[in-house]
């Protein structure tokens, strides 16, 4: 783990100067702060995107994390669903994102202060679904903590040795990630998908999914915290009901990343 530590250091030397896409989460805020204790405050720049698609929170706890690092920081606006091709939510959504996102990062490297925009792509991913990595090619960004080797439980010790506080952050994906694949994607959804998984962290719950198929939404949280769930099933399946949904449940699998991929397993979403 260690020797991938210094692995990534090598490459970030190597990289001189470079723009982070930055979203708060445990491996941006572990690669935003090597960057800088590795190549010096000047020579980094975090870029957080302000979406529909990113709840207030995150947005606010980015901004304190740089400030908690000594990193740059700058907040740009964007507009997901704006883009061609990600409301309609196929399984290229993540693509369309990623472009777009590349796309405002860009004109960063532009008077040549910074020579690369990296995000915070990890070895775990190259075994799933992410058509951003299409996008990342094409535009040149670089994933150092893919490229170091390194993996989620290893940047969780990492970032504990560092001192930060992300270490022991649960996992967070964009909003969009919580509605079932070929489901057109509005604010509405976005908002009640947001505002039902926010009540329920409320209630003391960490790690926490609301997958969202039309109208009912299906609660994934660690194995070990289902049956405080069902203690508090009453109160929120009436809140989650007073959002909008019919049909409330509980997934018996528990929290795993991304397993709204699973429908593509069986098709059950355009390619």
């Amino acid at each position: 783990m260690h020797d991938k530590y210094i692995k990534l250091q090598g490459i970030l030397r190597e990289m001189e100067s470079l723009v982070v896409a930055f979203s708060g989460g445990v491996d941006s805020t572990f690669l935003l702060d090597t960057a800088v204790k590795t190549l010096g405050r000047d020579r980094v720049l975090a870029v957080t995107a302000d979406s529909e698609t990113y709840p207030t929170e995150e947005l606010e706890e980015a901004k304190k994390l740089a400030e908690q690092i000594g990193a740059n920081h700058r907040v740009i606006e964007t507009s997901e669903l704006s883009i061609p091709g990600y409301k309609e939510n196929n399984a290229n959504r993540c693509y369309f994102c990623k472009q777009s996102l590349f796309e405002h990062l860009a004109p960063f490297l532009a008077d040549g202060q910074y020579k690369y925009i990296v995000y915070g792509l990890i070895a775990d991913d190259m075994n799933e679904h992410r058509p951003g990595m299409k996008a990342a090619k094409e535009h040149g960004v670089r994933g150092p903590l893919q490229e170091a080797g390194l993996y989620k439980e290893e940047i969780r010790d990492l970032s504990r040795e560092q001192g930060l506080p992300t270490w022991s952050k649960p996992s967070f994906a964009c909003l969009s990630s919580r509605i079932a694949y070929g489901e057109t994607i509005t604010i509405e959804k976005l908002g009640r998908v947001g505002e039902a998984e926010r009540y329920i962290r409320s209630l003391g719950f960490g790690q926490v999914r609301v997958r969202s198929h039309g109208d009912m939404a299906r609660i994934e949280v660690e194995p070990d915290a289902m049956a405080e769930l069902l203690k508090a099933a009453d109160r929120i399946s009436e809140r989650l009901k007073s959002l909008g949904y019919v049909y409330v449940s509980m997934d018996l699998t528990g929290y795993r990343s991304g397993s709204m991929n699973k429908a593509l397993q069986h098709g059950g979403a355009t390619q």
